[in-house]
């Protein structure tokens, strides 16, 4: 029982952390325009192609020598460098033709065309891989990434997962200290909480917002890196489940809030993982022959009921705060 619910946790804690970082790009778009970025899950998936073409190149071939090609771990620096940059710059290019000529328009219609980004991001992904009769890609993941690191309670650490945490502590540390502990993150929170005056101290609303979308469109890249080693085999529509997870996570912890973006995708990570574990308890509780019907595949459903019934008590988030408007 104890190695049971220790597997759950861990593998939970894991797929929680990678929802954690690519809801982080969602809340920090939505914490200073109020826009759903639904763009973002094809921005999440864009640094998982970027690091599909660097593991292809850079790595060695599967059953090629040991020791050969470059150090895996500098292969992982240069994709996750690399993919920051691309998406970075994507979701700047993207705010800037797509949703800053939309700014003052009903609420609406920035939605439809983040949806129409999102659609399209697709498609040209997919093209651009379709042209090297790749659809399907599988990301050539080094050894030292799928070697099991240590086990606790039976239950393996990968180099993949291992790697995961230490990004995720690293770029959480760098994305609180930035905001909460710089000029420039003092500037974000100044257009977060009213653009016009922050406009009249002297703070450019524009360039912050641009600033806001690269650091967002960054963290999905990062995301995108570590979603391709964690589950390597990637399609035109491989980020469309991740980035929903993601965004539900960002609302599960408060939409706008860093820390309740951290909190809801580990929270979404632990009920999934439960979920898709609970037919494993029949072995523990051979009575409970009813669970055996509750497979793995229904843990999305569980998930998402779980979301809801925990945002009908608290609609605001577990860190959210209830807005007040004055009229």
């Amino acid at each position: 029982m104890e190695n049971f619910v220790t597997g759950i946790l861990i593998n939970g804690l894991l797929i929680g952390t990678l929802y954690a970082i690519i809801a982080l790009g969602y809340t920090m778009v939505y914490g200073v325009l109020q826009l759903i970025n639904f763009a973002h899950s094809e921005v999440f998936l864009t640094g998982g192609v970027v690091a599909f073409e660097i593991f292809r190149v850079l790595s060695p071939a599967p059953g090629a020598a040991p020791g050969s090609g470059m150090n895996p771990y500098l292969v992982f620096a240069i994709a996750l460098l690399t993919a920051m940059v691309v998406c970075g710059t994507l979701n700047i290019l993207i705010e800037r033709l797509a949703y800053r000529p939309l700014r003052n328009a009903p609420k609406l219609v920035p939605l439809i065309s983040a949806i129409g980004v999102s659609l399209i991001l697709q498609d040209v992904i997919k093209l651009l891989e379709g042209v090297q009769g790749r659809f399907q890609l599988a990301v050539n993941v080094p050894e030292a990434f799928t070697r099991t690191v240590f086990k606790v309670a039976d239950t393996n650490v990968k180099g993949i997962d291992l790697t995961l945490l230490i990004v995720a502590a690293v770029m959480l540390f760098g994305l609180n200290r930035l905001v909460n502990h710089s000029r420039v993150g003092r500037a974000i929170r100044a257009v977060a909480q009213d653009r016009v005056t922050a406009g009249l101290m002297g703070i450019d609303s524009n360039r912050m917002i641009s600033l806001t979308f690269l650091i967002g469109g960054a963290l999905g890249g990062v995301g995108g890196v570590l979603f391709a080693l964690k589950f390597p085999n990637l399609d035109p529509y491989s980020g469309t489940i991740p980035g929903i997870k993601a965004f539900s996570a960002a609302v599960l912890g408060g939409i706008g809030s860093i820390p309740g973006a951290v909190l809801g995708g580990l929270v979404l990570g632990l009920i999934e993982n439960f979920l898709g574990a609970v037919s494993g308890l029949v072995f523990i509780f051979p009575k409970l022959t009813f669970l055996e019907a509750i497979k793995a595949e229904y843990k999305d459903v569980g998930a998402f009921i779980a979301l809801i019934v925990i945002l009908i008590f608290k609609p605001s988030g577990l860190l959210g705060r209830n807005a007040t408007e004055k009229v």
